[in-house]
């Protein structure tokens, strides 16, 4: 089911006498109805803090986000991002792996990261209490990382592992192959992971380039939600960061998107022969970037279409006539483009039979839309959805990193939830006679030959 990203609301007590935070400029972006805060202050270096208020919990989730991802990389360096991620574990100028680790494990906390397209976030989640900690050991990560030649070689080892693991998984691997089947050669087109090639080239000098030259305050968020207290952590930040929160410099400006243009998708298909029991296909096309303001009701279009057991995909190929075990479409949105996709798992004997009820699925409903009752599910089915989803501190935080390095702007659950009720039937057919009618691709992995393809 397609999600909508939004922010949200952060209150706890502040521990020890606060450092004085350097001038910045601080908006209250949303108070609801039952007392939570979303706050946001640029401080000086460009740094960004957001909070959020989660009146009633006792744990709050810290994420630091670094506007870069695989997109910036070039062939060359494809996979440093996500290779860095794994490296700023490893230690830093006053902290071993293992005293990292240790701290976290000693409050009951959980520390991780991961790396998208477009940006990578470490977080940490933890009592109230023990914010101070997490405050303190993932700054400590993203600003005073070693990155020595011995660290370096191992994680480069751990990094060819995941993409064995990887290619291992049939459902996992046809989904880098739908992004280089669509996007081609460009940066959108390419693994986060990167390639065994790619993985095998990178120096020590390489992955401590990136760091050096990606991981600037501009392009650096932190947020915080659950029980939090936005001055609690502009001081603990203040602290942490120093005197790097110097100068003039700006945030980054939003990501634009120029640097993929396209119309159509790369290939027409793409294939990865494998001796599997199930046959894995993707089959979509370009969709709407992040800012388009049609993405509501396209969002609306994909639940009906694929995104849950009453969907039109479901119903018919499953319910009906029990081809396949699972069947669902998904949209993604990035800087200026995006995607929209249609999954199916089925016995290689089946997959023409399948293609051929999915692709007439999607025409009809190019052709006329949805119904007045489709799209009334679709709406509420978004929008508890999207309630549901923000129960946690984690979500919540992530949420208000999203909206801050991707949309540029806050939204309040609550206008996101009216943007989706607005939704109107007519909205619907016109992005679906949009959407659903643009020249697609088929990504493949199954036992096939490339001149099978052409009759799929």
């Amino acid at each position: 089911m397609t999600t909508v990203d939004v922010i949200g609301t952060g209150a706890g007590s502040s521990g020890s006498a606060p450092a004085p935070v350097p001038t910045g400029t601080t908006q209250l972006l949303d108070v609801d109805e039952v007392g939570g805060r979303v706050e946001r202050t640029e401080l000086p270096g460009g740094l960004r803090v957001v909070t959020e208020t989660m009146p009633g919990v006792l744990s709050a989730t810290l994420g630091i986000w670094v506007g870069v991802g695989s997109r910036d990389e070039d062939d060359r360096l494809a996979g440093s991002s996500h290779f860095l991620e794994h490296l700023l574990f490893k230690g830093t100028a006053t902290r071993s792996a293992l005293e990292i680790a240790t701290a976290m494990d000693a409050v009951g906390g959980e520390m991780n990261a991961f790396t998208a397209k477009e940006h990578t976030c470490y977080y940490a989640n933890v009592l109230a209490d023990d914010l101070p900690l997490a405050v303190t050991l993932l700054s400590d990560l993203v600003t005073e990382a070693v990155n020595v030649p011995a660290d370096v070689e191992s994680e480069r080892t751990v990094v060819l592992e995941e993409i064995a693991m990887r290619d291992d998984e049939p459902a996992d691997s046809v989904h880098d192959l739908f992004s280089e089947t669509l996007f081609g050669g460009t940066a959108l087109g390419r693994s986060v992971l990167g390639s065994v090639d790619s993985i095998e080239g990178l120096t020590r000098d390489d992955v401590d380039g990136w760091y050096r030259s990606r991981y600037a305050l501009p392009s650096v968020v932190v947020t915080a939600a659950g029980r939090v207290d936005h001055q609690q952590v502009l001081d603990l930040v203040t602290a942490a960061f120093g005197d790097r929160l110097a100068g003039d410099a700006s945030p980054a400006p939003l990501r634009r998107g120029d640097d993929v243009a396209l119309d159509r998708p790369a290939r027409p298909h793409g294939l990865i022969p494998r001796r599997t029991e199930q046959a894995h296909l993707l089959l979509g096309t370009l969709g709407l970037g992040r800012l388009d303001e049609r993405r509501y009701a396209a969002a609306v279009l994909d639940t009906a279409v694929g995104g849950g057991m009453s969907s039109r995909l479901f119903q018919e190929i499953r319910e009906k006539r029990g081809l396949v075990y699972s069947v669902g479409s998904s949209l993604s949105h990035y800087a200026g483009t995006g995607t929209f996709s249609v999954y199916a798992g089925c016995s290689p004997k089946r997959v023409p039979e399948v293609l051929r009820l999915v692709r007439a699925e999607l025409a009809r409903v190019a052709a006329d839309g949805l119904t007045a009752e489709e799209v009334a599910r679709g709406r509420g089915q978004l929008r508890g959805g999207m309630v549901l989803g923000l129960e946690d501190t984690g979500s919540r935080m992530s949420r208000l990193g999203k909206a801050e390095l991707s949309f540029g702007e806050y939204l309040p659950v609550r206008e996101v939830l009216d943007r989706l009720a607005a939704v109107d039937e007519e909205q619907v057919r016109d992005v679906a006679a949009d959407l659903l009618a643009r020249p697609s691709c088929l990504a493949v992995v199954g036992p096939y030959r490339e001149q099978d393809l052409d009759r799929l």
